[in-house]
């Protein structure tokens, strides 16, 4: 398997406009659902996943498995408007690292979506949750708590690394678009509310191959629309 990182600077207003225009938004604040419809439209089937988007000064971060070169040549020739608004005149990509080593201290940062998929097929906050767990209300539960505890267990899916350290730097409710179940072969977009929080922190890799997976996957649910990218560097920096 190789791993890419990819980079490109969406235009703010381009990207508002596109979101307004297509009816992406529904009233949320979350442009993953737009930026997803424009990565498809760019690549298609290699359409990167997880990304994170950070606005003008970064831009659009992302991974992918798929040849650099075939994503380079899918950017050239996106429609003007899919090319305008994603702005792939500075598209850039570099080969992230694959090969670790167990006991490797790295720093990372996330942008997650800390729910799980009840018995019925929906989609629960994981706080929300062990509330509703607790006999007496969980009133000694803490969010932050909470959602470090899912973290550390979808970090350590096949044995992949430990985290040593991490602390909750953001939170809120953001809504956005999703598909809904299929009708009559119909997948109609719905509007949806969930947890936003991104955290930082310090963790050690376990199991070289399963890390890699694990970076080339993402964390946790809605990876296609901005959320579960591991952005990693120096532990020093944390």
């Amino acid at each position: 398997m190789k791993l890419t990182l990819i980079q490109c600077h969406p235009d703010p207003h381009r990207l508002a406009a596109w979101a307004t225009r297509f009816g992406l938004t529904a009233g949320g604040d979350d442009l993953g659902y737009a930026l997803h419809t424009l990565l498809a439209s760019a690549f298609g089937d290699a359409a990167p996943k997880p990304f994170r988007y950070f606005g003008d000064t970064r831009g659009l971060l992302a991974y992918t498995t798929h040849a650099p070169e075939a994503l380079a040549l899918a950017a050239q020739v996106a429609a003007p408007d899919v090319y305008a608004t994603l702005g792939l005149d500075r598209f850039a990509t570099r080969d992230f690292p694959l090969t670790w080593s167990p006991g490797h201290r790295l720093g990372f940062e996330i942008r997650t979506r800390p729910i799980l998929r009840t018995a019925q097929g929906k989609e629960r906050d994981v706080f929300l949750a062990a509330l509703d767990a607790q006999p007496d209300g969980g009133e000694a539960l803490s969010r932050e708590t909470i959602y470090a505890e899912w973290l550390r267990t979808e970090l350590a899916r096949g044995d992949a690394s430990a985290i040593e350290h991490v602390q909750l730097d953001g939170f809120r409710l953001s809504a956005g678009l999703r598909k809904g179940a299929s009708s009559a072969g119909k997948r109609p977009a719905r509007r949806v509310t969930g947890p936003d929080a991104v955290f930082s922190g310090v963790l050690t890799v376990r199991d070289p191959a399963g890390f890699a997976a694990l970076l080339a996957r993402g964390i946790g649910r809605h990876r296609a629309f901005g959320f579960g990218m591991l952005l990693l560097r120096p532990p020093a920096s944390c």
